[in-house]
């Protein structure tokens, strides 16, 4: 196309005849159109299959509905809050809920300091297998959880389980990790530990890889120990790395429910109900508006910690 000007350096009618839109003009109908077009089947997915079952599941927690309620919807009366009342009085959720607590605060540190560790190995003491290495220990993240948690089952078996039995070749007695309301909670917190120690690896590795080595070069020049160094460089530098890794795992970890689920059914004496579980379970059972008010408990726990861990870990600057 040629653009002409005038003696005033003004756009010629070249321009004006190609149909292009001038600042401050509105465009053309046809064009909104057009990209509401493009748009329309994602709009129309998210309403059908998010949207719309978000707000009433929303609905259904201020209800007393329950399946039997699907034959006859004019029978559901409004109860307001009273589900959310309930909770606080339900012996089984305040079980769960503090199921769930212990998973997080023991399993998230836990998670998150051995992926450190393991990044912090791979990135100084591995140069030409890193690659291998970064597989390995993602591969887990990628493996189906059910089956994950099947084969743990089995290793963990009281009589024939390859780990009491490595620990009977040093004469020591395995327990039954599944089937013991002290241990079967710190199981699955090492289990999950492990299987999702590769994903917060593989993204401390990228942020360690992410730090200019002129830092360290310089704090070695002044006399920096590599304890300082961790300290002072990698730590604050990494900052921002951490806190993502923080907020992606205790989200995942709040709604922990496979492993519960595969490996202990809640158990023994539930012991390791979660609220995800006991959720699913309420369901299950067609109490439907007392599940709707658990989930959202769930979904606003997960806001509120996700938070405090922005206040705790955001930059300074």
């Amino acid at each position: 196309m040629t653009v002409t000007t005038g003696r005033a350096g003004g756009v010629g009618p070249q321009v004006a005849a190609a149909g292009h839109h001038r600042p401050g003009r509105p465009r053309p109908a046809w064009h909104a159109l057009t990209g509401w077009g493009f748009a329309l089947p994602f709009v129309a997915l998210f309403v059908v299959f998010m949207a719309g079952p978000v707000l009433a599941s929303l609905a259904m927690s201020f209800t007393d509905i329950r399946s039997a309620d699907l034959r006859d919807p004019l029978g559901v009366e409004i109860v307001g809050i009273d589900n959310y009342r309930r909770l606080f009085t339900d012996d089984l959720f305040l079980r769960a809920a503090g199921n769930t607590a212990i998973f997080v605060v023991l399993g998230v540190p836990l998670t998150m300091a051995a992926a450190l560790v393991v990044a912090l190995g791979v990135n100084s003491g591995v140069t030409r297998f890193r690659t291998v290495f970064r597989v390995g220990y993602y591969l887990p993240v990628v493996t189906s959880i059910v089956a994950i948690s099947v084969v743990w089952r089995f290793l963990l078996q009281p009589q024939t389980g390859l780990v009491n039995s490595l620990l009977g070749l040093v004469g020591l007695g395995g327990p039954n990790w599944l089937n013991d309301t002290h241990l079967a909670l710190p199981t699955l917190i090492v289990m999950a530990a492990w299987r999702n120690l590769g994903f917060s690896m593989v993204i401390f590795l990228a942020g360690l890889q992410a730090i200019p080595r002129d830092l360290y070069e310089a704090a070695t020049i002044d006399g920096a120990g590599r304890w300082a160094q961790f300290r002072y460089i990698t730590l604050p530098v990494l900052r921002p790395t951490v806190l993502f890794v923080a907020v992606v795992t205790t989200i995942g970890y709040v709604q922990f429910f496979e492993e519960p689920f595969v490996m202990t059914q809640g158990g023994p004496l539930d012991s390791t109900l979660s609220l995800a579980y006991h959720t699913y379970n309420q369901f299950g059972f067609g109490n439907y508006g007392y599940a709707s008010a658990m989930s959202y408990v769930l979904f606003l726990v997960v806001v509120a910690l996700s938070i405090a861990w922005f206040r705790l870990l955001r930059s300074n600057t």
